[in-house]
This record gives structure tokens, sequence and C-alpha cells, in this order.
């Protein structure tokens, strides 16, 4: 089984975020169940690459990046987190107790020694922070994983 993981950006608009799910789902079709996703679950890329997955009927693997991390994610993104957590047949918890860049960046590093292949969705610009979608695909690289980047032409964020 091929395991993808998924890194990108989060507040993604409403119409970027269809985009995205269509990039993504389109992406994951030719897997179909034959694959392990593995995402952070956080709003936006993450949740939508998460959903394609549990949608496909694959497996999903969920990586925490610290103990506070749900309480950090918007609000309104709750229902949705403990929906795909529900979903995970496995949990990695990192033992970093606030979500703050260095706990995401240890969780991005975990994430791409875990997978096979990653999955941007990324609109190609520098992180905004330590540990944003660059970082993480800046990594994947530098350990020769496949890096597939999924952007809505003309989509800004």
């Amino acid at each position: 089984m091929t395991r993808i993981g998924i890194t990108g950006h989060r507040n993604l608009a409403p119409d970027v975020s269809g985009a995205v799910a269509d990039l993504v789902k389109a992406y994951l079709e030719p897997y179909g169940c034959e694959m392990v996703g593995l995402s952070c679950l956080a709003d936006g890329a993450d949740a939508v690459f998460a959903e394609a997955v549990v949608n496909a009927g694959a497996p999903l693997e969920a990586i925490v990046p610290a103990a506070g991390y749900r309480e950090a994610l918007p609000s309104e993104h709750h229902p949705v987190y403990d929906h795909l957590m529900e979903q995970a047949v496995l949990v990695h918890e990192l033992p970093h107790s606030e979500s703050e860049p260095g706990a995401h960046m240890a969780a991005g590093r975990l994430l791409v020694e875990r997978c096979d292949r990653l999955v941007a969705v990324w609109d190609g610009q520098p992180a905004r922070g330590h540990g944003g979608t660059a970082d993480v695909v800046a990594y994947a690289w530098e350990l020769g994983r496949p890096v597939t980047v999924l952007w809505p032409e003309g989509a800004r964020r």
C-alpha cells in the first residue's frame, strides 16, 4: 500500500477549498482503498485530504502535533476534526504541549518520514511561519520523497 501524506494551506476561501477538494479527489482516485492517508487534520487542505481518503474507503492516520492542538484550531473546525479523529485507524501524538510552530514542524517531519509520497496543496510561496507548507515540502525534497503540488489555477490564498 502506498502511504500518502498531506501538507497544505489552511483558511482556504470556499471557492478555493472546493477546487482543492476536486484536485485531491482526482489525485487519489487511482489509489482507491489501496493507500494509507496521513494528515494532521487541520482546517483547509489537511481536512479536505483526510475526508477524501476516508470517502475512498482507505485507512487514515492522524498526526497530532501537540496536546493543545485541537483547541488551537478554529472552533468551527472542531466537529470536522473530531469526526476525522474518530475515523483514524492510528493516531500519532507528539510530546509537545503547545500548538506552536516548532510542534507543527515536528509533525510535518514525522508525516514526511512516514509517507512514501507527499501531496502539497501549495501556492508555491514561502512559508508564513516555521513549519508551514513550504518548510514541509523542503523537508520532503531533502529526503527524496516524491512531492505532487496541487493548486487551483489562478487561485489566491
